[in-house]
């Protein structure tokens, strides 16, 4: 067997497509979940700004309601960034909102 050549393999880490994220479903990988308490929260919006995979989920008056568990995959930044430690990471990957397919 031989090994192609740098040139001969495939394009890598290309983005075709401009926000295709939504397509991807990334919850499956949790070992935690986010846990969210509203009473806290001041809706400064930094975990929605800092989420890599837009899975915090704000309504019509710009005020955070909880997560896209399609979406998240428990990386925690949201938890690190909120100014109010209105979202803690909690043992178990199972969300309230997971899709039963």
């Amino acid at each position: 067997m031989t090994l192609k050549k740098a040139h001969e393999l495939a394009d890598g880490g290309i983005i075709t497509e401009a926000g295709n994220s939504e397509q991807f479903h990334t919850g499956d990988w949790r070992e935690e979940r986010p846990v969210f308490i509203p009473d806290n929260c001041i809706n400064c919006l930094f975990c929605w700004i800092y989420c890599p995979d837009n899975a915090i989920v704000v309504n019509e008056e710009k005020k955070v309601v909880g997560f896209d568990a399609k979406h998240c995959k428990a990386c925690g930044i949201c938890a690190q960034v909120c100014p109010k430690n209105c979202i803690s990471m909690e043992p178990g990957g199972e969300m309230e909102n997971d899709r039963q397919d």
